[in-house]
């Protein structure tokens, strides 16, 4: 038996590829192991193969594999190859964002949302056991009555970005041209993760509180029309101190993540938000908003708001962070105790244990 993995879509960088390569890297200890993916960008070629190759592998023909399939999206593809094959199909669940938050700017993109809401259905009654990432996405699955879940946490080495030599030119420019605390939003501006809630509080900052802030958003822009609607708010509002960088290699990323004083994060739906450790491991304290996974990540190491769209909640508490250093260094040692919970040599354990429990 071999085990596999399958993705809807696989690209440099994303969250739920980088969780299939570090799932491999475990399954590849177990036996031949590959991924396979319906879409492929041209960065993540090598190591992900096409959905096709699977079947003329000699292995597929017996049906005694076991295909585990990343959801966080859509497949139509995906799922009816799923549900052909014989073998033994085990769901990994990232959670699915609701399409409310993009249909307004790509109807086709919230169609496809609501694809993979139908299609985890679909799959309830295919798949013979769940894992899901974190208690949120176990309760979800729960709620549409998936029968066997186990919590299986990411694994995430977050010191391995720490340990990445900072881009020197990126370095440079952010100590000799970014005067003032630098707000960091880490992540794809994207319209559930409410970078315009953070651009209206920093107007606030900016405006009445702390003039000299500047707040980068560092992440592509992947649904064409709403980074031209951020863009478009940000020149309204005047705020010639928020730069949108766009897309950024791991070495510039370090950069902002050393020269940042806050990680702010308005995001209204993640299953789990790797950001949040990041910014742990670096010593950068975190504020963030209530809503799905993020209370259960960062635990009591950030600033936690409630569920409100309030940019002045959101400016003063920025502030605090940034002027209350006993503040500032309690939130520092809390998310060097927070990071221990996810140890990744913790994390592969638990993924085996759980793999072993099902096979």
């Amino acid at each position: 038996m071999e085990i596999h993995q399958f993705l809807a879509a696989a690209s440099s960088g994303d969250a739920v590829t980088n969780s299939a390569l570090r799932f491999r890297e475990v399954l590849r200890q177990i036996g031949p192991s590959e991924i396979y993916s319906h879409h492929l960008d041209a960065g993540i070629a090598g190591e992900v193969l096409p959905l096709d190759a699977y079947a003329v592998r000699p292995t597929a023909r017996t049906g005694e594999n076991l295909l585990l399939y990343h959801l966080s999206i859509g497949s139509v593809d995906v799922a009816s190859f799923l549900l052909r094959r014989r073998e033994r199909v085990g769901i990994v669940y990232h959670n699915i964002t609701p399409s409310r938050f993009f249909r307004p700017y790509d109807a086709e993109f919230a169609d496809v949302l609501d694809d993979g809401r139908r299609e985890l259905a679909m799959m309830r009654d295919r798949a013979s056991f769940a894992f899901a990432v974190s208690p949120y996405n176990a309760r979800e699955l729960e709620s549409l009555g998936y029968p066997h879940v186990s919590l299986t946490p990411l694994i995430v080495d977050v010191q391995e970005l720490a340990g990445i030599r900072p881009d020197p030119g990126m370095s440079q420019y952010l100590d000799t041209q970014m005067d003032g605390p630098l707000i960091l939003f880490v992540g794809q501006v994207l319209p559930h993760k409410r970078p315009d809630l953070l651009l209206a509080a920093f107007h606030v900052l900016n405006t009445y509180l702390l003039p000299e802030a500047r707040v980068a958003f560092v992440g592509p822009g992947r649904v064409a029309a709403y980074r031209v609607a951020v863009g478009r708010y940000a020149r309204e509002l005047n705020l010639t101190r928020a730069w949108l960088t766009g897309w950024v290699r791991d070495e510039e990323l370090v950069a902002f993540y050393r020269a940042a004083d806050v990680l702010v994060t308005t995001s209204e739906h993640e299953g789990f938000c790797v950001p949040l450790l990041e910014a742990m491991a670096f010593e950068v304290p975190v504020v963030a908003r209530a809503f799905a996974a993020i209370p259960e990540t960062v635990g009591d190491a950030a600033v936690l708001l409630p569920e409100a769209d309030d940019p002045l909640l959101l400016a003063e508490a920025v502030k605090e962070v940034l002027d209350n250093d006993g503040l500032r260094h309690s939130l520092v040692a809390k998310g060097r105790a927070r990071l221990k919970q996810f140890e990744p040599d913790v994390a592969r354990a638990a993924f085996a244990e759980q793999l072993l429990a099902v096979v």
